[in-house]
């Protein structure tokens, strides 16, 4: 038995070898690497993403474990903690008031110990230019943001005075190892040794203090702490944890990330196509091989084996190439995105090669398998009678299995089962829908063909007409084919809109009159100046929207975290103050998607609710907005209500709207919104955004001479950090749309391969009629013109339809009409089609009639 298997690899191989030299098998071999390259390609990327992010968290964070609270930590926690093998570094955040002169500044102040950080470095100019430090401040000394030395003219050798001592400045901190922490404050950095915070007198009893345990340590530590973190974050420690609170990849990346997955699944389902069509015409030579091996005494199951074992050395052939095209196209991807990822990477793991292999064996499985059985039912009675052809696989079978294969392919990329099987029954209706059409379209254009005036036999419309007649003759094969290219020309156009309509939505994102710079703490007394002041120096300005800081102490009469659902009880807008605004009308950026705005005729008379409002009448339910988000987050809908605590009074407000918002619009943004006539009476300031030329230090300067108390924070290095994110995953989608063209190149050439059996066969009965080179040329010409223009047709209907859903329920973009795309697929698909044919087709012209006559059915 061991000697006969060893026998079928031999046979395999030598079969292989010798096969080689045939176009389908060589269109196969592109298809299968194609596929894998894809795979491998975008699943290093985002493997290698995906654990780096993990990795890197903790720098982000500035530990595996961060704890915080208002009171010193007991030494119980942590002497559990450093046993569980964690590292610790102790910090502390507050709010004070820093002198320099006869200046004054409040600054938020960060205190570190000696352990600081745990990962990463701190970028500190200490007067000889930038260096990276991996330490904090020393005894006695203090590191100062940029802003803050501006703000006080200082420089490194000043001594500035913070509470009751006078410490050091031994550098400007150009950028934080933990950039995460303090984002809460507005106010300028100042970062000083733990040690020196007994000197300034500072912590006293009723002090707003945040104190932090930042931990650091293996996974394992991490897990085995767990439940005493869950009994922690129950007695309202603030916890971040590593695993939980990783960052996001931002919107831009995270519409990359999808697009990424999309392509390569478009490239592997079109080089399943690819390997159905190759697989065809592949069977059909092996169809005498086999009736002779059956000679020779092969059984069925042998015939199978052989064959398969065949295709099974060139799927690892192509796998291992088209691991290695994989493996350098990652790298050219993460070179395009490197400056986005702003963390180090870990290299490339063996899980996205295992399922690019996989991917290989599952499309030459599902895609090829069904005609390959084909093979067992040769009879040997065919080497006498070659009419004897086993009957062709059912094309529903085939289709049939193909999709299953490319749904458990979905389902192993996506993890979401529901969405496989959501696109697999959609994948089901759209192929017999496309199959009815396709036929339709095909039957009225060879109608069409039919009804042209005759003319001269080497005109256009004789070539037409013939070429017409030519696919009537083989409809069943000329609507494969048919199919084949509009799949391959719907995926093509399908990756190139997205591509398209995303790089429009980034740019409409940020136009160039974006807003640069913020502008906080306006109060009520100069509000009206500050504006007038701002007119004067631009006119890209937002509104001035007043704000009040409120917490959420009640939903619906409950305490938040009880009627809140179980993964929503750590959400951050649970644990800390909200800005509150009041707004009469809708603000500029965000849309309503439930429920009415404040309607302005109900707010007084009897029972009206702003009169009771203003008595102070607490338990008045106020309409107020909310923004979905956070709304889904919470689990709240229409009518629900949230208690908001402002100083020592409560406000109920009932959910009336529910909106969506722009959050990267770079302009004031609100979770809540209550209508005129309610925080009026508690104390508040206003915010705005505006827009400054790049450099305009006069105007800036100007703004904090008159109003020194207004907090102006420059965010135009943030704001040219998103374009360049934006341009970087540009380049990025260009680069995986190669792919997806490739491929549907791929199609192309595995159907017009896997044809040219029987159009030689056809040439060489014209050319027995008489047919010339010329004729010849554009009879052919214009067949594989007539399915591209049919093909194009029917894949401008497939995309718009698919774009569209895509656009709605996974990209989260504005689905919109594409008039250019019904022009412009169907004169693309028979150029392309009708020029790839005719290459093809160059050496059929030049053989002989007899040749051309006997390429039908040979090997």
């Amino acid at each position: 038995m061991r000697g006969r298997h060893l026998h079928a690899l031999r046979l395999s191989w030598r079969g292989l070898g010798r096969d080689l030299r045939a176009g389908d098998v060589r269109a196969l071999f592109l298809a299968l690497t194609l596929a894998v390259a894809a795979a491998t390609m975008i699943g290093f990327f985002l493997d290698r993403l995906e654990r780096g992010l993990t990795r890197q968290a903790g720098q982000l964070l500035g530990g595996d474990i961060v704890l915080e609270q208002s009171r010193p930590f007991e030494a119980e926690l942590r002497t559990a903690l450093e046993g569980a093998g964690l590292t610790l570094s102790d910090q502390v955040d507050m709010v004070s008031m820093v002198s320099h002169g006869e200046a004054f500044q409040p600054v938020s102040v960060k205190a570190v110990d000696d352990a600081y950080p745990h990962y990463g470095v701190s970028v500190v100019d200490r007067g000889a230019g930038t260096e990276s430090l991996p330490r904090g401040p020393a005894r006695g000394a203090v590191w100062v943001a940029p802003r803050l030395a501006l703000l006080l003219d200082l420089a490194v050798g000043d001594a500035l005075r913070l509470g009751q001592a006078e410490l050091v400045v031994s550098g400007i901190i150009e950028r934080e190892a933990d950039p995460s922490a303090g984002f809460g404050s507005f106010n300028p950095r100042l970062m000083m040794h733990v040690d020196d915070l007994e000197a300034t007198g500072l912590v006293q009893p009723g002090s707003r203090i945040e104190y932090e345990i930042l931990a650091a340590g293996p996974a394992e530590a991490v897990e085995r702490i767990t439940p005493r973190l869950e009994r922690l974050r129950a007695a309202g420690v603030e916890v971040r944890d590593v695993r939980r609170d990783r960052p996001r990849l931002g919107s831009a990346l995270e519409r990359a990330d999808r697009y990424l997955s999309l392509a390569g699944l478009a490239a592997v389902l079109l080089a399943g196509v690819a390997v159905a069509m190759a697989t065809r015409r592949y069977v059909e030579r092996h169809l005498d091989t086999a009736a002779l091996l059956r000679c020779f005494g092969a059984s069925q199951g042998e015939l199978v084996r052989l064959f398969a074992l065949q295709l099974l050395w060139l799927a690892l052939a192509a796998s291992a190439l088209g691991a290695l095209l994989g493996l350098a196209g990652q790298a050219v991807l993460l070179a395009v995105l490197g400056a986005l990822v702003a963390v180090e990477l870990p290299p490339p793991g063996l899980m996205p090669l295992a399922l690019g292999v996989l991917t290989a064996l599952a499309v030459l499985a599902g895609f090829a398998g069904p005609t390959l059985l084909r093979l067992r039912r040769v009879s040997a009675l065919k080497v006498l009678r070659r009419e004897l052809d086993p009957l062709p696989a059912s094309a529903w079978a085939v289709v049939g299995v193909a999709g299953l294969v490319f749904g458990a392919l979905l389902w192993l990329y996506s993890g979401d089962l529901a969405l496989s099987l959501a696109l697999l029954a959609g994948g089901a209706l759209a192929a017999a829908g496309l199959w009815g059409l396709g036929g339709a379209l095909l039957a009225g254009l060879l109608a069409l063909c039919a009804r042209l005036p005759r003319g001269d036999e080497a005109g256009p419309w004789q070539a037409l007409r013939l070429g017409g007649r030519q696919l009537a003759r083989r409809r069943g094969n000329s609507l494969g084919q048919l199919l084949a290219f509009s799949v391959a020309f719907f995926a093509m156009a399908m990756i190139a809109l997205v591509r398209g309509d995303l790089l429009d939505a980034w740019r409409d994102q940020l136009p160039e009159d974006t807003p640069n710079h913020f502008a906080i703490n306006i109060q009520p007394g100069e509000r009206d100046a500050f504006e007038a002041a701002l007119a004067d120096a631009t006119e890209e300005a937002s509104a001035l929207y007043p704000m009040v800081r409120g917490r959420i102490t009640a939903i619906d009469g409950r305490l938040p975290r009880e009627a809140v659902p179980e993964e929503a009880r750590g959400d951050n807008a649970l644990r800390r103050e909200l800005n509150l605004t009041w707004r009469a009308t809708l603000p500029e950026g965000n849309r309503l998607v439930a429920g009415e705005w404040f309607q302005p005729d109900e707010r007084r008379g009897a029972g009206g609710w702003v009169d009771a409002a203003e008595a102070g009448q607490g338990g008045t339910r106020v309409p107020i907005s909310l923004e979905r988000g956070l709304a889904d987050r919470l689990g709240l809908s229409l009518g629900d209500t949230l208690t908001f605590t402002i100083g020592s009074d409560a406000i109920t407000g009932e959910i009336a709207s529910l909106r969506d918002l722009d959050w990267d619009s770079f302009r004031p943004n609100f979770y809540v919104i209550f209508p005129p006539g309610v925080l009026e009476r508690f104390g508040h300031s206003f915010i705005t955004a505006f827009h400054l030329a790049p450099g305009d230090r006069e105007t800036l300067g100007g703004l904090v001479r008159d109003f020194p108390g207004v907090t102006l924070l420059d965010v135009e290095a943030i704001l040219e950090r998103v374009r360049e994110v934006l341009a970087q995953v540009t380049r990025a989608v260009e680069l995986v749309l190669a792919f997806v063209l490739l491929a549907g190149v791929s199609v192309l050439h595995a159907a017009l391969t896997a044809s040219l059996p029987v159009r030689a066969h056809e040439a060489g009965l014209l050319r027995v009629f008489g047919a010339g080179n010329r004729l010849l040329s554009r009879v052919q010409g214009a067949e594989y013109a007539l399915l591209g223009l049919a093909s194009g047709l029917l894949a401008a209907g497939l995309a718009e339809l698919a774009v569209a859903g895509l656009y709605w329920g996974w990209l989260e973009l504005t689905p919109r009409w594409h008039p250019w795309l019904w022009l412009g697929l169907p004169l693309g698909g028979a150029l392309l089609v009708g020029g790839i044919g005719h290459l093809l087709s160059r050496g059929l012209r030049r053989q002989a009639p007899a040749a051309s006559l006997g390429l039908l059915g040979e090997t």
